[in-house]
């Protein structure tokens, strides 16, 4: 792992309505961190030198973001949890939403978006059978186009959508409580609710799926997600393909 817990001073340890939450000032990685954990614990951090996006993708985490990653129990099959992703995605999503970001969307599999610049992204590591953590890159009043100038058209802040950011420490409590209760929706076998609120949530639906392995590409519409959260797009003829996560490179929507 990136970090080793015992050789990095905490900011602070508190419980949070049945989480035990780890406060860093710097790491470089709050999921690498939080596979050290039991479930039901989360690390938070003010930067991560080394944050990740999906597939390896570099995540700028500068001062005035919130990087949060949380563990969830996922005991017995893992099919069960494969749609834990999209969970997560929507938790995110429902908390923006409630703060007053009504513009705020998602693109597949669970970036919240605003218009086309990116407000926040999910990345979701299994390091054992039974635990996920669930990893959150969310701009609040951080400037990460300071660090990478190709990011100045394509970010979206909470600053520069509210008439005055929350303060992370509130938004971390709202966070885990909408990840709590996503949890227990999937726990309770509930994954046609969470289907039917996503597939409500996808806005841009013509779209240019690319498949992993160099299988190449098709365009169609996104009919939505199935109840094991692969993706359904359909072709003009009206045939429907249906892509596992896994087997999907990168979505781009198409205006």
């Amino acid at each position: 792992m990136l970090n080793d817990l015992a050789t990095i001073p905490e900011l602070d340890v508190r419980a949070i309505d049945g989480w035990t939450l780890h406060e860093f000032a710097e790491v470089t990685s709050t999921n690498a961190l939080a596979a050290h954990l039991p479930p039901w614990s989360a690390v938070s951090a003010g930067v991560q030198t080394a944050g990740r996006g999906r597939s390896g993708r570099h995540w700028v985490s500068d001062q005035g973001g919130l990087w949060l990653s949380a563990v969830v129990p996922t005991p017995g099959d893992p099919a069960h949890w494969a749609v834990l992703p999209l969970a997560a995605g929507w938790a995110v999503l429902s908390v923006v939403r409630a703060l007053g970001v009504a513009a705020a969307r998602l693109r597949w599999p669970n970036d919240i978006l605003v218009g086309r610049q990116k407000l926040a992204g999910i990345l979701v590591d299994r390091f054992s059978a039974d635990a996920a953590v669930v990893g959150i890159g969310l701009n609040v009043v951080n400037r990460p186009e300071t660090a990478e100038i190709a990011l100045a058209d394509q970010i979206a802040r909470l600053a520069d959508l509210l008439p005055e950011a929350p303060p992370t420490a509130a938004l971390l409590v709202r966070l885990l409580a909408a990840l709590t209760r996503e949890h227990h929706r999937l726990e309770t076998g509930d994954i046609a609710g969470l289907c039917r609120d996503l597939n409500n949530a996808w806005l841009y639906r013509h779209v240019h799926v690319t498949i992993t392995g160099g299988q190449g590409a098709i365009n169609g519409h996104l009919d939505g997600i199935d109840a094991h959260g692969s993706l359904l797009v359909s072709n003009p003829a009206g045939g429907v393909r249906v892509f596992p996560v896994h087997r999907v490179e990168l979505l781009r929507e198409i205006f």
